[in-house]
């Protein structure tokens, strides 16, 4: 009787139902609170390896282009082979880069050279200005491009910019700034 009792008294206390879902409710929000915690801990070690691996490639992209010189000017009918003749005589040859505009497809119209030793970088600059395919070619030692850095634009460089607008829209000299009245 006393079970049937319980039964009976647990039926008609719906409270403690609800208290009872409510601590479900907790407890699986607390398992998630904790599943997103060692997510958060896995990304973490994630991000720190990716940033290893980052920049060894950041140094083993340094020790290349010490390695390597731009080549402007090169006719767009070039092949890598016939580029790699050119430079021959200053040493072993690693990779010809021709670069191609990613939309057309077609030659920029200058190319990169990596060399085996840096020491043969300088010999490769005594070829600046010698004649390929007819043209005049421009070589200068690979410039290392770093992250986070633009071409040297800096702000407001955009459209308009701020020469003499007022000149142009009849404003005379009242496009020379903010604040800058001619009276």
């Amino acid at each position: 009787m006393s079970a049937e009792g319980t039964e009976l008294k647990e039926e008609q206390l719906p409270p403690q139902e609800e208290g009872g879902e409510e601590d479900e409710e907790i407890a699986a929000m607390k398992r998630r609170v904790a599943e997103m915690e060692s997510e958060a801990a896995k990304l973490r070690e994630m991000q720190s390896t990716l940033d290893q691996q980052s920049e060894s490639l950041q140094e083993n992209k340094e020790d290349i282009d010490a390695r390597s010189i731009f080549v402007g000017n090169v006719d767009y009918g070039s092949t890598p082979e016939e580029i790699q003749a050119h430079f021959q005589s200053c040493g072993s040859i690693n990779r010809v880069t021709i670069l191609l505009d990613k939309f057309t497809g077609q030659p920029k119209g200058y190319a990169y050279v990596e060399f085996a030793e840096p020491s043969l970088v300088a010999q490769a600059l005594v070829l600046n200005e010698s004649v390929f395919r007819g043209r005049n070619l421009k070589v200068t030692p690979k410039r290392t491009n770093l992250p986070g850095m633009n071409r040297g634009r800096g702000r407001g460089r955009g459209r308009g910019g701020r020469g003499f607008r007022g000149s142009y829209r009849g404003g005379g000299l009242r496009g020379r700034g903010r604040g800058y009245a001619p009276y």
